[in-house]
């Protein structure tokens, strides 16, 4: 999920908050087991942002085993996470669970030894491309899928009317049904009208363009392209030259990115599944919210996460049967209905809890037919390896640099060569 998340670079080991669920002094990092004669399992499991795992939810889970207490540790956003995974694996203070996401994973892998590998009951379940990247080269599936982000457009239909532009989610959809070029057609429309950027965040553009190249820094051979891949500058050219100026910040997850879903300093952003819930979260009593089923330039898989198991946890074999309950196609669905999260399982993308719901917040848009079909758009989903984190993190401050005034888009391009040439 999501992701990505997600995009800030991180030094420092995650803070994580507890959720509702703890157990006082049971809250140890890799998972204690709780001693006493009644034979009690402290279970930890790590995410970050909102995977959907509600309290309720993981009530069910220990309804069911009664000898199973679970404590729930989110990490506000997922660089924290990541610094926290890869200062501790392979020695102590992990959760017995933890959470990956999808833009870091190709790093995990490069340590799939030191990790659970997933039952072969639970094998078969996820979308083929899920689950291929989540085994290793000896066959050993190591992740559980969460979600995937089929991305649509999410945005103000009252600031779209109030502009003079399409305001429904079929006008908006035909009026945004093309290239890069048409969305920012629109973007630069709705800044003449309001003088107010219409886009959240540059970056956001940045991440939707390069999750539609399929080699965008390197390839499966170990060549790196990131600096000599036509499509890749494209990509910076374009955002420089028409991202920026019609975005209210460089990049998502500050605090007044997070109150401008509601005070109206932007007026659309990107969406996978799993950002409704952070909109709806950040502006529960805003009416204008609503979900145009389109992309440019056709689809794009934003996000999307596993659940790991590390080998060395004190609950190995408890924890792995927590991380298939939680990932079985029953809990995606709920999973879809908290937060909005698409499934990666197969059997849950047909159920009908997602195929008929609605989303109230969001003006009763059927998302889970939006959502499918932005699926069904997918046709690239960039090749990701150990090093994509670190390009894609460089490439975004880039971006940063010159949205901040820092560099002019030429010298701001040339840092990012100096620091890929010296990964």
């Amino acid at each position: 999920m999501n992701a990505r998340a997600f995009r800030r670079s991180a030094v420092a080991i995650a803070a994580f908050s507890a959720s509702a669920i703890v157990l006082a002094g049971c809250a140890g990092g890799s998972g204690d087991e709780a001693g006493g004669e009644d034979g009690e399992i402290t279970l930890t499991l790590a995410t970050f942002n909102d995977f959907g795992y509600d309290d309720e939810l993981l009530q069910e889970y220990m309804d069911e085993n009664p000898n199973i207490k679970i404590v729930h540790n989110k990490a506000a956003i997922t660089d924290d996470a990541r610094a926290n995974f890869f200062s501790k694996l392979g020695k102590e203070g992990l959760a017995d669970i933890e959470a990956v996401e999808v833009d870091w994973f190709a790093e995990a892998m490069q340590y799939s030894d030191l990790l659970a590998e997933v039952p072969d009951s639970a094998k078969g379940r996820w979308v083929e491309w899920k689950e291929a990247a989540a085994t290793d080269a000896d066959g050993r599936l190591v992740g559980f899928g969460t979600d995937i982000g089929p991305q649509a457009v999410c945005y103000r239909a009252d600031l779209f009317a109030a502009a003079g532009l399409p305001s429904t989610p079929d006008e908006v959809a035909a009026t945004i049904d093309g290239d890069w070029d048409t969305f920012f057609d629109l973007a630069d429309k709705y800044k003449a009208a309001t003088g107010k950027p219409m886009i959240d965040a540059a970056n956001s553009t940045t991440q939707g363009i390069v999750n539609q190249i399929e080699f965008p820094y390197d390839e499966p051979d170990g060549t790196v392209v990131a600096t000599t891949n036509p499509e890749i500058r494209a990509a910076y050219d374009l955002v420089v030259e028409r991202g920026i100026p019609n975005s209210a910040y460089s990049g998502q997850w500050s605090d007044d990115w997070n109150a401008s879903m509601a005070n109206g300093e932007f007026a659309a952003m990107l969406c996978p599944p799993w950002m409704l819930g952070i909109i709806s979260g950040n502006a529960p009593d805003v009416s204008g919210w609503e979900i145009a089923n389109a992309f440019p330039n056709g689809g794009g898989n934003w996000g999307g996460s596993y659940l790991t198991v590390p080998g060395n946890g004190k609950n190995v074999d408890e924890a792995l049967k927590l991380a298939d309950w939680l990932t079985a196609p029953e809990q995606q669905e709920k999973t879809f209905v908290n937060v909005g999260a698409f499934p990666s399982a197969v059997d849950a993308q047909s159920a009908s809890s997602i195929v008929d719901s609605t989303n109230e917040f969001f003006n009763n848009a059927p998302t889970g037919q939006i959502f499918a079909e932005r699926s069904d758009a997918i046709e690239v989903t960039p090749f990701k390896s150990a090093n994509y984190f670190k390009y894609n993190t460089a490439l975004q401050d880039a971006i940063t640099r010159v949205f901040d005034g820092v560099e002019d888009a030429e010298t701001s391009w040339n840092t990012f060569v100096a620091e890929v040439e010296a990964f």
